[in-house]
C-alpha cells in the first residue's frame, strides 16, 4: 500500500522527470568513415541552416593531426621580399569574410558503378560557413613576387606516409598564379566569427572558392611562389581524373566543383501519408551560380521547377523546395537535377573516374506512400 507521503515523493519526481525530457535537445552527429586518419561526414540531410557550426563541418585528412601548431606562415621562392607573418600580423591586415561551401571532391563516391577505391562517402562531405581572412594576392604583394611567377605551392603542417611511395611527406597543393590572384582567394585564420578549430586548420587555412576542398590546405606552413609545375602526390598522383580503370590516357586534374544538388528531404526509403510533401534540398556550383533546380517524380518524363531561396553572398549554395501534392498509394522515385548560369546541368550517369572524384549525377531518392 503506497502512503500518501510516499505518492506526493513519486508525484514529484515524475515531474522532475517530465520536465527534463521536454528540455531534452536531440541533435545530429558526424558520421565515421576513418579514424585513423579521422574522416567524418557532416550529418546534412539533417542541418538546414546556410551556415554550419564548426562541430558539424566535415573532418577531411590524408594523415593524423599535426603534433604542433606554427604560429606564422612563411612565403619564399620567387619573391623579392621574402617575409614571414604571424596570425596577430594578419590580423591587422584588411580582411573580407566571404559565405564559402567546401566540397570534398570524393564526395558521393560510394555511389559510383562500379565502385571506385577510396574513402567511401555518402552525401555528406560537403558543410558550408563564413570564412575570414586576408586576401592572398594582399600578402604575395607583400613580398613582391617575381614576374616569371606561374604557381604558387602550399605545405601544410601534416605529414605522414603514402601506401604507394616511400617517405614522409607533407599535404602540398598548388595554384595557377592568377588563380593564386584571385582577390577571393584567401587565408582564412576565422571560421563563422570564432578562431579557426584546430581540427579545421588552426591557425591559417587556405580557401580557394568554387574550388574542390583539397585546394583549401589546413595548419598553413609554407607558401612557395615557383615558375615551375608542382608535381607533389597529391598534386600529380592524387586529385587527378583518371577516365580509365587501367591507364592513365586523358587524365585532368581536379579543380572546380561540378553543378550538384542534394535531396535533404524525404530520406531515402522513407515511408509517407499520402497528401502534400515538402521535397528539399540545396544545390551548389562552381561556375557562376544556380540558375534552376527541378524536381521529377516520373522517372524524369516532365520536371517541375523548384522556388530557390538564395543568399546574397556569390559562392553560397542555394536552398530549395518544391510542393508534391500525392494522393495514390505506392512507390515513386524523387530525381533533382541542377542548371548553373554557365549552362552546366547535371547529368543522369556520372563521369566515372577511377579514384571516384566529383559524383555529380542527377539526384535519386526512393520512398514509399502507404
Amino acid at each position: 500500500m503506497v502512503r500518501p507521503r510516499q505518492l506526493t515523493s513519486y508525484i514529484h519526481y515524475i515531474k522532475i522527470i517530465q520536465r527534463s525530457v521536454i528540455h531534452l535537445k536531440v541533435r545530429p552527429y558526424l558520421i565515421t568513415r576513418s579514424l585513423i586518419p579521422e574522416n567524418q561526414e557532416t550529418p546534412i540531410h539533417f542541418l538546414r541552416h546556410a551556415l554550419f557550426e564548426d562541430r558539424y563541418f566535415f573532418r577531411r585528412n590524408h594523415f593524423p593531426y599535426p603534433s604542433t601548431v606554427h604560429q606564422s606562415i612563411m612565403i619564399g621562392g620567387l619573391v623579392q621580399s621574402p617575409l614571414s607573418l604571424s596570425l596577430d600580423q594578419l590580423k591587422r591586415m584588411p580582411s573580407t569574410t566571404l559565405t564559402v561551401p567546401l566540397e570534398c571532391s570524393g564526395n558521393q563516391r560510394a555511389k559510383f558503378t562500379p565502385p571506385a577505391f577510396g574513402e567511401q562517402w555518402d552525401s555528406g562531405a560537403i558543410s558550408q560557413g563564413n570564412w575570414t581572412g586576408v586576401p592572398l594576392k594582399d600578402i604575395l604583394s607583400l613580398a613582391k613576387v617575381h614576374r616569371k611567377a606561374k604557381e604558387v605551392i602550399f605545405i601544410g603542417a601534416d605529414a605522414g606516409t603514402r601506401n604507394d611511395m616511400d617517405g614522409l611527406f607533407h599535404y602540398a597543393r598548388s595554384l595557377p598564379f592568377h588563380k593564386a590572384m584571385h582577390p577571393d582567394t584567401i587565408i582564412a585564420y576565422e571560421y563563422n566569427g570564432s578562431p579557426l578549430s584546430f581540427k579545421h586548420g588552426f591557425p591559417f587555412r587556405l580557401i580557394v572558392p568554387q574550388w574542390y576542398a583539397m585546394a583549401s590546405v589546413k595548419w598553413l606552413k609554407y607558401i612557395i611562389v615557383t615558375d615551375q609545375p608542382f608535381t607533389g602526390p597529391f598534386q600529380s598522383i592524387d586529385y587527378v581524373y583518371y577516365p580509365h580503370p587501367n591507364d592513365d590516357e586523358g587524365k585532368m586534374p581536379v579543380t572546380t566543383m561540378n553543378v550538384n544538388s542534394l535531396i535533404q528531404f524525404p530520406l531515402p526509403y522513407s515511408l509517407h501519408r499520402a497528401g502534400t510533401i515538402l521535397v528539399t534540398g540545396i544545390a551548389w556550383t562552381g561556375e557562376g551560380v544556380i540558375q534552376k533546380v527541378e524536381v521529377s517524380v516520373d522517372n524524369g518524363k516532365t520536371w517541375n521547377r523548384a522556388t530557390l531561396k538564395r543568399l546574397k553572398e556569390r559562392y553560397a549554395w542555394v536552398q530549395w523546395e518544391w510542393r508534391w501534392k500525392v494522393y495514390e498509394k505506392g512507390e515513386y522515385t524523387i530525381l533533382a537535377k541542377a542548371t548553373d548560369s554557365s549552362g552546366r546541368t547535371q547529368p543522369f550517369t556520372p563521369m566515372w573516374n577511377r579514384k571516384g572524384y566529383g559524383y555529380n549525377a542527377i539526384q535519386k531518392v526512393h520512398i514509399k506512400i502507404e
